[in-house]
């Protein structure tokens, strides 16, 4: 089926103009002058469907980088699943997903590959692809690292400096991977907080009382993300790999992302929007267990901090190149609510695939980031 977009404005990374978008099935045919026959055919009475695109704006399907579909976390899974979470991302845009296979210490990288695969087959309603997950690095992981790239078109693995017990890697098992992505071609995505550290205080916050959601961002420090990020990077520098760090909330970690790319290291950050506009005060310290519906790692941070107007000032100058979502739902009832009296068994997530770019684009309507800045990033 061919469509013809007509009067519209196609807005790209490089610039805002006049054109028509000719559709060829699920593939752009072409990009034409309005009212252009240089194909030799009037389009607008050729084609199959025309839609009028006058005053609006034509720019491509959304890719949100980082999603967590159906991902067991807590005790509970992700409420959403492959096909209820990708009718929203098309609802919002979004029109490709990403998303996180996973393996655990003592399970084999493709049997965890193929869940995932089971999980989504069949059942999304747009494009998805795959990072892997690998909570247990050793040989065998290792090795598969290298089928991942040549076999199964997956080149970018995520480790955790987080979360000891479930997914973290100490930087010796960190090192040997990042090593590894450098002979094979792969990138190393990093979740960067330090876990250890992390949970002595969460321990201490507990003994003490205090254990309400609030807790969980004083618990995760900005300190500790931006330690874990630098130790990351220089892991990286020392392995010679590509490294992307996820979900970055903390202006001090992003600076050192900053310096990374200064000194030309192959070092990419990614924010969420929930960095944007949500605060440490306002959500996470939400009357009662309000806060709950706000608890994701890394956490917000305050607002007196202004971490989120550098977060957007680092998007402008593209120390931050991505803003993806982290997708991963719980539901308030039941999910959220197996955290109250300890804010450390609250699942950790929050939904966002459907929103992504309607609350970029606010940016552009706030004077942010500019109307190609919202399409590229």
């Amino acid at each position: 089926m061919t469509t013809l977009i007509t009067n519209g404005t196609v807005v790209s990374a490089s610039g805002a103009v006049d054109m028509d978008v000719l559709v060829d099935g699920e593939q752009i045919a072409a990009l034409l002058q309005p009212g252009a026959t240089g194909l030799g055919t009037d389009l607008a009475s050729s084609a199959e469907r025309v839609i009028d695109a006058r005053g609006k704006y034509v720019v491509p399907g959304g890719v949100d980088a980082h999603t967590h579909m159906e991902l067991p976390f807590g005790g509970t899974a992700a409420s959403d699943t492959f096909e209820t979470g990708t009718r929203a991302a098309a609802w919002g845009g979004t029109t490709t997903i990403i998303d996180f296979a996973v393996q655990r210490a003592g399970e084999r990288v493709f049997d965890g590959l193929e869940a995932w695969h089971r999980k989504a087959d069949g059942n999304c309603a747009i494009d998805y692809a795959f990072h892997m997950i690998i909570g247990g690095v050793d040989d065998d992981s290792l090795t598969a690292m290298d089928r991942l790239v040549s076999q199964e078109g997956i080149s970018s693995v995520k480790l955790f400096m987080a979360y000891p017990g479930v997914f973290l890697s100490e930087d010796g098992q960190i090192l040997r991977a990042m090593q590894k992505a450098a002979e094979n071609g792969s990138m190393i995505m990093m979740h960067a907080e330090n876990g250890t550290a992390i949970d002595v205080l969460i321990a201490q916050s507990l003994a003490r009382g205090n254990v309400d959601p609030l807790y969980h961002g004083l618990t995760r420090p900005v300190a500790l993300e931006e330690e874990a990020t630098h130790r990351a990077i220089k892991l990286a520098e020392v392995a010679g790999c590509p490294l992307y760090i996820v979900h970055m909330s903390a202006r001090e970690a992003v600076e050192r992302v900053m310096e990374a790319r200064d000194r030309g290291g192959n070092v990419f950050g990614e924010t969420c929007p929930q960095y944007l506009y949500l605060s440490l005060e306002d959500h996470l310290g939400a009357p009662g267990f309000e806060g709950a519906k706000y608890v994701c790692s890394t956490p917000l941070r305050s607002k007196h901090e202004h971490h989120q107007a550098d977060l957007w000032r680092f998007l402008r100058t593209n120390d931050l190149q991505v803003v993806s979502t982290d997708h991963c739902p719980f539901c308030f009832k039941e999910q959220k609510e197996l955290g109250v009296g300890d804010f450390s068994k609250i699942p950790n997530g929050i939904g966002g695939v459907e929103h992504r770019m309607d609350l970029l684009y606010q940016g552009v309507v706030d004077g942010e980031i500019s109307l190609e800045r919202w399409v590229e990033v």
